[in-house]
């Protein structure tokens, strides 16, 4: 038997047990936890070492070493969004409607577990812990599946939430990894049909179209994040500049980083001398509407059209100018992922009809799009960010874990 094989079967298992633990056991096995990665971290850093050596050596591209990292904040940051799991109101269970049949048989709605979960996905080992505290709230079962790069911290924190777990009653097989990083063990987990319940890719485009077009499960598509910003004429344009500087440079390997920024063309003379001079550890790829303006500025490059609708997931910004709001939704709207996008304007209307006509899982109104996390929606973490628009969109987090199911109590009525 494989090994994927033998670990979907014992999270079947698991997952039945799962339905019995009681939300107080499942809160204090994520207290548990979030104790022991902080108590663990100079053990979790040293796995984590290994795989960066590992990724600087097989020639990892900067933004993906970003991505591979763990630092102090950031094995803290997984702490605390373990413990605001804890502290979320379990979502099973929950009655989510009910009513009485004209012949008195009792109809209710109740919110239950997915069942068994298998998440795909690449370099982010914070995801391993995220996942796995959503998951065991949520009563799922998961089967992880990290990439080669960042095997050694999967298994350190992986092999932390199980020993924490097991002292609380955990079901063996809850929480696994699959340790076998070969192709040949994604393309058998996502045909496990009756052993995993639901896929969730998280990773780059060829992962996620691999088992979009191959899988014969259902999947939870988590898109890529090529998001716009688009600054109308009415914007404060020192806001602006604030704005886009955090959304491209806070954290720029990340999928709710800008992208690409839209310019109205009232402001983009204005605006550029600023933008230039903030974003100078940026490469600005700008529009040949107003490159010839700024040409001269080192960190400028003329764009292609290609540099429009890509996930550049570095310090890579593209710069279109634009006539007016309706071109900017437009050119959003064919070239977004769908993911998150932002109208940066002074004017109501303007900011109303963006938010109603662009169709992304996240839209906002003078703010960062690196705001698009479940962590920052409440959710303690998330299981990824869907870009489709069936059962979830947006930050997942519990509830879109879950699924209902009708309970039917009579007293002998037959139809």
């Amino acid at each position: 038997m494989s090994e994927i094989l033998s670990l979907a079967k014992q999270a079947k298992l698991a997952s039945l047990a799962l339905k019995s633990l009681q939300t107080r056991t499942k809160n204090e096995i994520l207290n548990a936890v979030a104790n022991e990665l902080i108590a663990k971290k100079e053990q979790i850093k040293e796995q984590n070492l290994l795989d960066l050596k590992n990724g600087k050596d097989s020639g990892l591209s900067d933004a993906l070493l970003d991505r591979l990292t763990l630092t102090d904040a950031r094995i803290e940051a997984m702490a605390a969004g373990v413990l605001q799991v804890a502290n979320l109101a379990d979502p099973v269970g929950e009655i989510l409607g009910g009513w009485r049949h004209e012949n008195g048989m009792q109809i209710s709605k109740l919110r239950v577990p997915l069942g068994v979960l298998g998440v795909i996905y690449e370099s982010r080992p914070n995801v391993s812990i995220d996942v796995a505290a959503l998951s065991l709230k949520s009563s799922n079962a998961v089967i992880l599946r990290g990439s080669a790069s960042a095997l050694h911290s999967n298994i350190a924190l992986s092999e932390l939430f199980n020993a924490v777990g097991a002292k609380f009653g955990l079901p063996a097989g809850a929480v696994s990894l699959v340790r076998d990083t070969n192709r040949q063990s994604v393309s058998e987990m996502i045909g496990l049909n009756g052993l995993i319940d639901v896929l969730i890719p998280r990773g780059g485009k060829g992962l996620k179209d691999f088992i979009m077009q191959n899988a014969t499960i259902p999947v939870i598509e988590t898109g890529a994040g090529v998001c716009h910003i688009f600054v109308d004429e009415s914007a404060d344009l020192d806001d602006a500049v604030a704005i886009i500087k955090n959304a491209k440079t806070q954290r720029p390997s990340v999928c709710n980083a800008v992208e690409c920024v839209l310019l109205h063309e009232r402001v983009a003379e204005k605006i550029m001398p600023t933008l230039i001079a903030s974003l100078s550890n940026v490469q600005i790829r700008l529009d040949e509407k107003i490159y010839a303006n700024f040409s001269g500025f080192e960190n400028v490059k003329k764009a292609e059209n290609s540099d429009f609708g890509v996930e550049f997931l570095d310090m890579i910004l593209a710069v279109k100018v634009v006539k007016n709001l309706d071109e900017a939704i437009n050119h959003i709207n064919e070239h977004s992922s769908g993911h998150s996008d932002a109208i940066l304007s002074g004017d109501y209307e303007r900011v109303e009809r963006f938010l109603n006509l662009v169709d992304s899982a996240v839209v906002y109104a003078n703010a960062s799009t690196r705001f698009s996390d479940g962590g920052e929606f409440g959710f303690g973490g998330e299981i990824g960010i869907s870009t489709q628009k069936l059962h979830a969109r947006g930050p997942m987090g519990l509830r879109e874990l879950t699924t209902y199911k009708y309970i039917v109590r009579g007293e002998g009525q037959v139809r």
